[in-house]
């Protein structure tokens, strides 16, 4: 079923934000409860993710004209910082994060960047296992406002 999804950078008319943060909160659902503090993507509205599409690249996954992946990345002076990565929940294990990721690192190597580097919560050690498999390796451990402890760990993968 994977080789049927196709990534596409988001155009700049693109309208169909409604799905997108929809998608974004089935796939971030699982998180809920799991990690603290809780996801930045409950704050998500269509207005915000437009206006993040503005300063950011978006690329969706599309199976059969249905958004079943997302992400966006903010270019900055040294590197593509990449937040919001998700995946439709029944499309999982299916290789389109990975799809995802390597639009993403096109992108970068087209802009002349080193690096890709994004944050992934300290609880959900499937996806530090999942990003070490796509080359990412941990860099720092940082917490969020009010937290004593790491919340989060940064993760970079040098372009090659």
């Amino acid at each position: 079923m994977g080789s049927l999804v196709s990534v596409a950078q988001l155009p700049a008319d693109f309208e169909r934000w409604d799905e997108v943060l929809a998608l974004i909160m089935r796939a971030f659902a699982a998180m809920d409860g799991v990690i603290d503090p809780p996801s930045s993507a409950h704050r998500l509205m269509v207005e915000n993710l437009r206006d993040k599409a503005r300063q950011e690249t978006g690329f969706a996954a599309l199976n059969d004209g249905r958004i079943v992946g997302c992400v966006f990345v903010l270019e900055r002076a040294n590197d593509f910082y990449v937040g919001k990565l998700a995946v439709e929940p029944d499309f999982q294990g299916q290789g389109i994060a990975r799809r995802l990721m390597q639009a993403v690192e096109d992108l970068a190597r087209d802009r002349g960047k080193p690096a890709i580097e994004l944050q992934t919560r300290i609880e959900l050690t499937g996806n530090h296992a999942a990003f070490a498999r796509l080359g990412f390796r941990e860099t720092k451990r940082t917490a969020h406002s009010g937290y004593d402890r790491p919340t989060s760990i940064t993760m970079r993968k040098v372009l090659s």
